[in-house]
């Protein structure tokens, strides 16, 4: 059976009976429809005072272009250790229409561990990256109008793009104003992937309403004639986008196949933005459940290191283990196999990518300091041969490892790691650090990254790039975090360079200051910040037959 099958035959329990189970009362939801509910502002308030379970990260070796499995393995996990009796709950985020209409599809697991209804969560869910969409855009609209209307604030260059959330490459760069109507000036303009927007990552960064508030007043959205900043609250428009935001801003309660509660909230993605759900849900999470599993955006170059460098600095959070997802699949691609041929048994392509796997182990055990676990995503093409290796290289590195066959089993397939993660959990030895401190400089935090993370032998600088770290510098913002927006298939800024062999450099092209969100982005290689289609785009097999019933999501 196909995922949506398999969702479709598995009877959900109301959501009131989902929320019961980690305590959340029924004044504290707010239904949408059976199956999905918003979890009520209030509700972490009355529990801050109460111990914070352990917190799970779920990262990845670097992947192939479907992925490896991270939210299909969280769930797993979720779903396994509510198989020997512990209290889990899972902090995951919400799918992008973009993938889901594009290459890699919906994001709500597979097989029998899954969250549902599975149709909803990866189509308009609650509708909250739509209302991050309409404020995203609100914003452009009032910059436009401001200008329209005598430009007061005396705009010289404006910095705030436009959003969608779809991938549409068309939109990269457009001309915009053409209407040739009195006082409308036409300009150069941009679009952003909805998901790679400032107000995503303010969102899943914001502690409360007010403090949403108080940052999309400091989005930095142009620059005046005189070479001064210019900020939304200088638009007064700060309060209509909280408006439109009152809702998104409060988690989603969902659920697994198995039934073990999930919050679905926020979606960043981390090779383009910060790849972590929200802060709000997270903290919720861990005074909910025992054990909070959560995930962070492609491999652990990426997602894993920006939820460490920046969401839990930001939020004072810790990992209590680490459990990074790996493929028979991607071992082989990151070992040169070619992809027509990463079905096939090949031991000397395990021997061969394994190298990547390694590199992201040494860098959360030895360069954050954190505990780790393998999680051996099981696909039916694997061979006994190939298991065998890859458990037997990393027997050699003292790093454990299970084999999960969630997809088949569901939770039962997940018990081995679920009793790993706790015996993982209960260990003394997690000394965890950040790469690099808040007082480094642009360029010191940019490359402790590039070197200790990525094995970047040196990063190179354009002009424009030297030029915007001295301004965002001189502007006082040099001790924000840092994002990198990089290719997630690769520990290079090269999409093409999988195994990373020999002497390499990052490239870094641009860099932009999020004053609002609180973090510089980097901009390294080719990487777009709005993805285009595929040739073949997942949105040719979406349909809804007769029976009004959805096909071709997976």
């Amino acid at each position: 059976m196909t995922d949506i099958e398999i969702a479709r035959n598995t009877k959900l329990e109301k959501i009131e009976e989902i929320a019961k189970k980690v305590e959340i009362n029924e004044e504290e939801l707010e239904l949408y429809g059976k199956y999905k509910a918003k979890i009520s502002n209030n509700a972490y308030t009355v529990r801050k005072e109460k111990k914070n379970g352990k917190l799970v990260l779920v990262t990845a070796i670097n992947p192939t272009p479907l992925g490896e499995g991270k939210t299909t393995i969280s769930i797993a996990v979720a779903d396994g250790l509510r198989k020997i009796g512990k209290k889990s709950i899972l902090a995951l985020r919400e799918p992008s229409l973009g993938p889901v209409f594009g290459i890699k599809g919906g994001a709500t697991g597979g097989g029998k561990v899954q969250i549902a209804p599975m149709e909803e969560i990866n189509l308009h869910f609650t509708g909250d990256i739509h209302a991050i969409t309409a404020a995203n855009n609100l914003l452009s609209a009032m910059i436009d109008n401001h200008i329209y209307f005598g430009n007061e604030l005396q705009f010289e260059k404006v910095l705030w793009k436009r959003c969608l959330d779809l991938n549409d490459r068309q939109l990269r760069v457009v001309n915009t104003g053409l209407s040739g109507e009195k006082n409308i000036s036409p300009r150069q303009d941009k679009f952003d992937i909805t998901v790679a927007s400032e107000i995503m990552a303010i969102l899943c960064l914001a502690e409360d309403l007010e403090d949403l508030k108080e940052k999309l007043g400091n989005i930095l959205i142009g620059i005046d004639k005189q070479g001064n900043p210019i900020y939304c609250r200088q638009l007064k428009a700060q309060g209509a986008m909280t408006v439109l935001l009152k809702d998104a801003i409060k988690p989603n309660l969902v659920q697994t196949l198995e039934h073990t509660p999930a919050i679905v909230h926020g979606g960043p993605f981390a090779n383009i933005a910060h790849g972590c759900n929200s802060i709000i849900a997270t903290k919720m999470a861990l005074k909910l459940g025992d054990y909070v599993i959560t995930e962070a955006g492609f491999g652990a170059d990426l997602g894993a290191e920006k939820f460490l460098d920046i969401k839990c600095r930001k939020a004072n959070l810790k990992p209590d283990a680490v459990v990074i997802v790996a493929t028979i699949k991607a071992i082989k691609y990151h070992g040169g196999v070619a992809k027509e041929d990463i079905q096939q048994e090949n031991l000397q392509g395990i021997e061969n990518g394994i190298e990547n796997l390694y590199r992201h182990i040494d860098n959360l055990k030895n360069k954050f300091g954190l505990n780790v676990v393998v999680a051996l995503n099981k696909y039916n093409t694997d061979t006994s041969a190939e298991i065998e290796l890859v458990e037997e290289k990393l027997k050699e590195k003292h790093i454990p490892m299970s084999l999960v066959e969630g997809w088949a089993k569901g939770g039962e397939g997940a018990v081995d790691i679920a009793n790993k993660i706790v015996e993982l959990t209960n260990k003394e030895n997690n000394n965890f650090k950040y790469i690099y401190e808040l007082e480094d400089s642009i360029k010191q935090k940019i490359e402790k990254v590039a070197k200790n993370i990525y094995g970047a032998k040196e990063v190179e600088y354009s002009e424009e790039a030297i030029s915007e770290i001295e301004t965002i510098e001189k502007m006082g913002y040099g001790k924000l975090p840092i994002c990198i927006a990089k290719t997630q298939y690769s520990f290079s800024d090269d999409s093409k360079n999988l195994e990373c062999k020999g002497d390499y450099n990052i490239h870094i092209r641009n860099v932009e200051i999020k004053a609002g969100a609180g973090f510089i982005v980097v901009l390294a290689g080719k990487i777009m910040t709005m993805p285009g289609l595929p040739k073949v785009p997942a949105a040719e097999a979406i349909d809804i037959d007769e029976n009004g019933e959805i096909v071709g999501i997976f």
